[in-house]
């Protein structure tokens, strides 16, 4: 006998999570169902609310409930500077370095011409719009160091310095605190690459 049809939706609903297949969603559904219903009737209305509320930000494309997010507007932040990342994820990890003081503008993606996703899906004209407003003097790529992020980083390298934009790329190298013995090879390679010259 199978489980009531509601129940198998929200099964289903819950596997669209990255890295949940059928049992962790089956679980995560009994779950709520049987030992926090509180909790189920919290998460239902959080998803309704954000979704009734969040937009994406018409300077840098992150979700904000605005119609430009408070990091565009601030006056603090360097202007001139924007960086590129994938996802939010992606700038708020940006942001726990506390290295960085510019804007910057989130693709929502990358290319992958595997998944369909080229740079019409991207929207990269209102990147490319928001980098040439005059205001900007340089930006960043830190995309992904995946096939897809290095993809991507070139062709919005191509597409801005066609446009006279200064373009650069975060740099790969050694992990903070890393040993040798236990870094890739290609890791490692890249960082000999990249190597800079001491000051005395």
């Amino acid at each position: 006998m199978s489980a009531p049809s509601s129940l198998e939706n929200l099964i289903e609903a819950l596997r669209c999570l990255p890295g949940v297949g059928p049992k962790s969603a089956q679980r995560m559904a009994y779950h709520l169902l049987q030992r926090d219903r509180p909790g189920a009737q919290r998460l239902a209305d959080a998803l309704q609310q954000t979704l009734s509320v969040l937009r994406h930000c018409q300077r840098c494309n992150t979700f904000t409930e605005t119609d430009i997010c408070e990091r565009c507007q601030s006056s603090k932040r360097d202007h001139g500077l924007l960086c590129v990342v994938e996802t939010p994820v992606d700038m708020n990890m940006m942001e726990q370095t506390q290295a960085y003081s510019g804007l910057y503008y989130v693709l929502m993606g990358r290319v992958s011409p595997l998944d369909g996703v080229g740079p019409r899906e991207l929207q990269l004209e209102r990147l490319l719009a928001r980098a040439s407003d005059g205001v900007v003097r340089e930006v960043i790529l830190a995309t992904n160091f995946t096939n897809e992020g290095e993809v991507t980083a070139h062709y919005l390298s191509e597409m801005l310095k066609s446009r006279g934009l200064r373009v650069s790329r975060i740099a790969r190298g050694v992990p903070v605190g890393g040993e040798l013995e236990y870094v890739d090879p290609g890791t490692l390679a890249q960082a000999m690459r990249e190597r800079k010259s001491l000051a005395d």
